[in-house]
């Protein structure tokens, strides 16, 4: 996906969507405190594994929070979305896999490997990791997201994935790397 940026800048938030910024105030033991944080939606992420391929299905796409720290801005991370409608997490996963990648996957396949907070520093928001596996026959479209979403659907394999998480040059989430390392202990243990 070639990726041209042009005219970024940064300018107060008015009536954000998705966030909300907090001037948190309290005591803790007898001491008080202040701290900035940021509201943010639970997500959701899937790491799809391809069983003819033996890849797996992640996606790349630009983040302008990372643009500000590395002149590039794509990230590649596990499929994923946040928690903005009132469905179950597992089907809103469903949802983003057929989305994000173009896998119609039935519901009771979609298997959760557990959750966790992520930017604890700041928001503290919950992500809920998924687990699914995909072949070429459940394919409905090439994916990419929807409205004006650009997303890359890529395969890596997996072969490849324990580079992959030690590759600095990537940019990626800690929650891609999680994932990884639980597939490949899930294999040692069978």
């Amino acid at each position: 996906m070639k990726n041209k940026i042009e005219d970024f800048k940064l300018q107060p938030l008015v009536d954000a969507k998705f966030i909300h910024t907090s001037f948190a105030t309290y005591t803790q033991n007898g001491q008080k405190k202040t701290w900035e944080i940021v509201e943010a939606h639970d997500s959701v992420a899937i790491l799809i594994y391809h069983r003819d391929k033996n890849t797996f299905v992640l996606v790349k796409q630009f983040r302008p929070a990372v643009y500000l720290n590395n002149d590039d801005g794509m990230t590649v991370e596990l499929c994923a979305g946040i928690v903005d409608k009132p469905l179950s997490l597992a089907k809103i996963a469903q949802e983003e896999i057929d989305e994000e990648c173009g896998y119609a996957v039935d519901l009771e396949d979609i298997e959760k490997i557990t959750s966790f907070h992520t930017s604890v520093g700041f928001a503290g928001s919950k992500q809920t990791l998924y687990y699914v596996e995909v072949e070429e026959s459940m394919k409905v479209s090439e994916g990419g997201g929807v409205d004006d979403e650009q997303i890359e659907v890529i395969y890596l394999p997996v072969a490849e994935a324990k580079a992959f998480i030690y590759d600095e040059s990537i940019a990626k989430t800690p929650g891609i790397m999680f994932a990884f390392m639980w597939y490949f202990d899930r294999l040692s243990n069978r």
